[in-house]
């Protein structure tokens, strides 16, 4: 199933803790942008993932899932997207027989070919910003006019307008607006701050 962001900008964190979920909920959704993706980066990546999608009202898909099984205990734990750094048929497959929308990475021509002969338009470029930012994916987007893209790495609010301006560009993910140090000092009102400020830029996007 393809995917289809309902932002233009998708927040992406890694939970330290399961805890942090609830609080991240409501400060997403306080701020205007009631969407998640979850990385499977931490030994507790799926507990808060379960209790993040747990919130009404927020929309939650797992990130930096790379292996099958990762995938289908993603959708048990409630995400209602599957992002991947890369592809496999194994993945490919999972996501297929899940029936969940699945946003395969790449960041070569090669793999971007391989993504479409796999029946994938719209593609993951990660990591962005590493791998020559804008400029490459200008180059690469003149190769595939076809496919859509979601740049992802290294983007900050300075650099979003500029990505979210290409017209294949269909959303970006990143992670600027939820501080590590805002939540690591549980101020939850300063994230709020922070997601509601993307909001508004997300909103002056063309």
């Amino acid at each position: 199933m393809s995917f289809r962001p309902g932002f233009q900008i998708v927040p992406v964190c890694n939970l330290t803790t399961p805890e942090e979920a609830s609080p991240l909920g409501g400060a997403l959704l306080a701020g205007g942008i009631p969407v998640a993706e979850v990385t499977l980066r931490s030994p507790d990546a799926l507990v808060g993932l379960k209790r993040l999608a747990g919130v009404d009202g927020l929309t939650v898909g797992a990130g930096t899932v790379r292996t099958a099984v990762q995938l289908r205990r993603a959708v048990d734990a409630g995400a209602s997207f599957v992002v991947s750094p890369l592809l496999t048929e194994g993945l490919a497959l999972a996501a297929r027989d899940a029936g969940v929308p699945f946003l395969p990475g790449a960041v070569t021509a090669r793999e971007i070919q391989l993504a479409v002969d796999a029946g994938f338009t719209t593609i993951k470029f990660f990591p962005a910003e590493p791998s020559g930012g804008l400029r490459v994916l200008r180059a690469l987007c003149e190769v595939f006019p076809e496919v859509r893209f979601v740049p992802t790495g290294g983007i900050s609010a300075a650099t979003v307008l500029d990505y979210l301006a290409h017209p294949q560009v269909v959303a970006v993910g990143g992670s600027w607006m939820l501080p590590q140090g805002l939540r690591a000092a549980g101020d939850w009102a300063g994230v709020t701050a922070e997601v509601a400020a993307c909001a508004r830029l997300m909103a002056s996007s063309p």
